[in-house]
């Protein structure tokens, strides 16, 4: 059957008539309303006063917190709110709904050590904590659009992994949540900072003041070994805070959207040749978090740059390189099993020791022509919950073949 010949200039204009509808349709789909995030910090009582106020024509119909640990008082609305074990339920009515509460700012670890604390002149803190994790019920097309202010003693500035639009005044993104709150550290009080653009980051390190914490080392550190990280993860997040404090903090390195803290008194470089703070960057890079007897994996990656990121920089020569992957695989050898809930000390020195192997099978079954970090870059891009068949799909479609270094009777022996 003959079909008849259509004009190619009705096409083009139907075409666009058509695309102008879709563009139309998706505008009207798209429907904003506001959260203002407002936390009043109070040192001498050892709190933040945090208030949530929704605006818009239209408001999520449900709010569902998840109040893990007891640092969440006084919790109360202008609109529904049912309080039953750690979830607060809230049911945002009209155009505008408000919810406030008491945040105890200091959490001890068993240790002793804290990792979120409040003194006279300073509070480290992290945001997604500040503002527990929440559950939104909202109709399709409703988007927030957030921010953060924060209400502080006079004298005391604020630094955060997010960009200052104004006085303590702070847009909060978060790509891919319709939902947004802050995350990530954040420092307050009589602080110093070091910053400079680094491989594309706005790379900052914040400290309380007359600690003698050294920020200005800890940026060259980063000059020298962040581009060889955003090499590997090129979607690495555009600002990096790194907040660092003495004691009484955790005597260690921990992680958070676009930042980590890192205790001043860690070195740069470990006895063991690795770095705890590359460690942490990695962490950052990856956003990956493992499936209950992955962890192995989250954390053995992390080592492992830890050690090679510092070759690639030339921070150790490739002697030490290897001499420190020798001591790692003899480390290695006191953990019975990878498979723990919590990958620490041994295990996690075995773990980064089947990361080395893998790159290593992987390079000489492709002649150099890919690595781990092809494998590493794609699991940050998937990001998530991570587990073992992951890792040996990637590594396979690296390899062009399965790797035996990820096999059931590597990690068994």
């Amino acid at each position: 059957m003959h079909l008849p010949r259509i004009n190619p200039v009705f096409s083009r204009l139907f075409t666009g008539l058509l695309l102008l509808v879709c563009i139309g349709a998706r505008a009207a789909a798209y429907e904003p309303f506001d959260i203002e995030y407002r936390a009043e910090i109070k040192p001498e009582r050892g709190v933040a006063l945090v208030t949530i106020q929704l605006r818009g024509e239209k408001l999520p119909s449900k709010l569902v917190l998840h109040l893990h640990g007891d640092r969440y008082k006084h919790m109360q609305s202008t609109d529904t709110l049912d309080i039953e074990g750690d979830r607060a339920t809230w049911k945002p009515s009209g155009t505008s709904s408000e919810l406030s509460y008491q945040f105890a700012i200091d959490e001890q670890k068993s240790s002793g050590r804290y990792d979120s604390r409040v003194q006279a002149d300073w509070a480290i803190l992290r945001g997604d904590k500040l503002i527990p994790p929440i559950a939104a019920t909202m109709k399709s097309g409703l988007q927030s659009r957030a921010h953060l202010t924060l209400h502080m003693p006079n004298g005391w500035s604020a630094a955060l992994p997010y960009k200052e639009s104004s006085e303590n005044r702070f847009p909060i993104t978060d790509p891919g949540r319709r939902f947004k709150r802050p995350k990530g550290w954040m420092i307050l009080g009589n602080i110093g900072s070091r910053q400079d653009m680094i491989a594309g980051v706005s790379t900052k390190v914040a400290a309380p003041l007359d600690e003698g914490i050294r920020r200005q080392d800890t940026l060259a550190f980063l000059n020298w070994n962040l581009p060889h990280i955003v090499e590997v993860f090129p979607g690495f997040p555009n600002r990096l805070l790194v907040v660092m404090g003495g004691d009484p903090m955790w005597l260690g390195g921990l992680s958070g959207t676009g930042s980590l803290f890192m205790h001043g008194g860690r070195p740069l470089i470990s006895g063991n040749r690795t770095s705890s703070l590359i460690h942490e960057l990695v962490h950052v890079a990856t956003g990956i978090r493992g499936d209950g007897e992955s962890d192995w994996i989250v954390e053995g990656l992390a080592e492992f740059y830890a050690l090679e990121i510092l070759r690639r920089s030339g921070g150790i020569s490739e002697k030490r390189y290897q001499q420190a992957l020798e001591a790692l695989a003899e480390w290695g050898r006191e953990s019975a099993t990878l498979f723990r809930k919590r990958s620490e000390g041994a295990t996690t020195a075995r773990a980064a020791s089947i990361i080395a192997n893998v790159d290593r099978e992987i390079r000489s079954a492709t002649n150099n022509q890919a690595s781990i970090d092809d494998v590493a870059r794609a699991l940050a891009e998937e990001r998530g919950q991570v587990s073992l068949s992951q890792l040996r799909r990637l590594a396979a479609e690296a390899a062009g073949k399965p790797v035996q270094a990820l096999s059931d009777r590597a990690l068994s022996n």
